[in-house]
């Protein structure tokens, strides 16, 4: 029987989502505490990687054990293994063969900037020291949706067979005096996507690059053009989509 296991991660102390050979990982603190709970190996596979510092108000994970299991009871013996910066918000049954990586029909990332320093804030957005022009950065963001292939925003030498995506959304909206946000929405990302998109965009915005060169940036296919990968620590994973047909429970 496959379950999914809707979590959210401070990332700050982690190397990532993914279990790493010299480095503590979110999804080994998840297998560690379910090996623990059910009393046998169990293994857990997301429906992406997030990067070393990278946070998740939403991710989500699946596993399979070979009896009907409880989902609140679970959530609440998951709760208590945790550590304090991983937390299980439910459990659902799922069909045997949903797979939280390759079923999943959109995933949303939110990227957090201030221009003022904040002490209480550090850990999850990141300190601009310059004036951007936004408006300008919303209009080079909008031509994301002509494109498919991106491979320019892509980290280099990864096992994908396709640079294929297919943007949904991605706008840049003011939050507060000081602080703005941008939001992306696509059927899937590349290795590193979101921070190459946003350090592109920081480039438009200080007058570096023209909306024709950002597309020129995209059209080049080249990762060498791009601008540089924003920080990891005010980037957020936010939701994950999935067809309502895999559910069971």
């Amino acid at each position: 029987m496959r379950y999914f296991i809707y979590l959210a991660y401070d990332g700050t102390n982690y190397h990532g989502w993914q279990i790493q050979p010299n480095g503590d990982s979110v999804q080994e603190n998840l297998m560690r505490a379910l090996s623990t709970f059910l009393r046998r190996e169990i293994e857990v596979t997301g429906a992406g990687r997030t990067d070393a510092g990278v946070h998740a108000r939403l991710m989500v994970a699946h596993f399979d054990f070979d009896q009907e299991l409880d989902t609140a009871v679970v959530t609440d013996k998951l709760n208590r293994l945790l550590p304090p910066d991983i937390a299980v918000y439910r459990v659902r049954r799922v069909r045997d063969d949903a797979h939280a990586r390759f079923d999943a029909t959109y995933r949303t990332y939110k990227y957090y900037v201030t221009t003022r320093k904040e002490p209480f804030n550090r850990h999850y957005a990141w300190r601009l020291f310059n004036t951007l022009d936004f408006e300008k950065m919303n209009e080079a963001a909008r031509t994301l949706f002509d494109y498919t292939d991106f491979t320019s925003f892509s980290k280099l030498h990864t096992d994908v067979k396709t640079n294929n995506c297919r943007i949904m959304h991605a706008q840049w909206t003011q939050t507060g005096d000081t602080e703005w946000v941008f939001t992306i929405q696509a059927d899937r990302f590349l290795r590193n996507m979101v921070r190459a998109v946003v350090g592109t965009l920081v480039e438009v915005g200080r007058g570096k690059l023209s909306v024709e060169g950002f597309k020129k940036v995209i059209e080049n296919k080249d990762r060498c053009s791009a601008g540089s990968s924003v920080p990891g620590h005010a980037l957020f994973l936010v939701d994950v989509g999935y067809p309502e047909e895999l559910f069971i429970l």
